[in-house]
């Protein structure tokens, strides 16, 4: 892998092929190691990079809270140091927000998105998957989440395959590895405090600072003309019907796409060839 410095660390990325610039967003926990199989079917078309964003995978793990400000600001010092001028970002989970909120803020740079299985908007707790809420809550919940990020590992012993039950041992001891003690674990804990979730959809939502930055990429979606696509999967989780059915009614240039109904939230793991054809596409018509 390469890295760049940054912001007092490092990003490791990976990086393939020429062409339009297609940049790979991973999600938690996982690494830039989600994209192995969908990178060399992009290569022969774009040049693609794949960055583990900070604090995962083999990117530097500085002194900071890990939020989504902190993780916008050094994918946006990523973009600007790798030349990525003119970006089509895809992403997952929260690769995914994080994609939508750099378009967003760069409406006259970014050319094209595709995202999966990530928040297209803030949330009441009844709209989240049912299935993890449970779960979620006690992550959010102080000690308790401290417990089972930091002491269990729960993302990386439980939650992966939870969802993805094909991954292999020795793909699950690539995304295991950076995590090796429960300091190391700290970024994996905060993303799933950063989720603006409210009781009722009259709010609040908390943390307050990251659904801004959702209503204000929720506007972008609405208005942009830039192309959007949405990979749809299941069984459903983020990407869920209701969800689907909310997205083609308020986001506009957008087109919807299945990539199997036996696709887990770690959508790269198990459909990494619908989803580069499906960017592949987007490249097409934005040609």
């Amino acid at each position: 892998m390469k890295t760049v410095e940054l912001l007092g660390t490092h990003l490791a990325y990976t990086e393939a092929g020429e062409g339009d610039t297609v940049v790979l967003l991973h999600g938690n926990p996982t690494s830039s190691h989600i994209w192995r199989n969908v990178v060399p079917r992009l290569a022969g078309r774009a040049r693609v990079i794949a960055p583990d964003l900070v604090g995962m995978g083999e990117s530097g793990k500085p002194d900071i809270e890990y939020s989504f400000a902190d993780h916008a600001a050094h994918l946006e010092a990523f973009l600007d140091a790798v030349g990525a001028e003119r970006p089509v970002l895809v992403g997952y989970d929260w690769g995914g927000s994080l994609a939508l909120d750099w378009a967003a803020r760069h409406p006259d740079r970014i050319r094209g998105v595709a995202v999966m299985e990530t928040f297209l908007r803030k949330m009441t707790w009844a709209e989240y998957p049912a299935g993890a809420v449970g779960f979620f809550r006690a992550l959010r919940t102080p000690g308790e989440g401290e417990r089972m990020a930091l002491e269990e590992n729960w993302f990386i012993e439980n939650a992966v395959r939870a969802t993805n039950g094909g991954i292999s041992d020795e793909d699950l001891a690539v995304y295991r590895k950076p995590y090796p003690d429960p300091e190391s674990r700290r970024p994996l804990l905060a993303w799933p405090r950063q989720i603006p979730l409210a009781e009722t959809a009259d709010g609040p939502y908390e943390p307050a600072a990251t659904a801004a930055r959702f209503d204000a990429y929720g506007d972008w979606l609405a208005t942009a003309a830039v192309p959007k696509t949405l990979l749809t999967a299941g069984p459903h989780g983020l990407g869920s019907p209701a969800m689907v059915a909310w997205a083609r009614d308020h986001v506009a240039a957008l087109e919807v796409r299945s990539i199997g109904e036996e696709v887990g939230h770690h959508a790269p793991e198990d459909a990494p060839g619908p989803i580069a054809d499906a960017v592949l596409d987007l490249l097409g018509r934005l040609s």
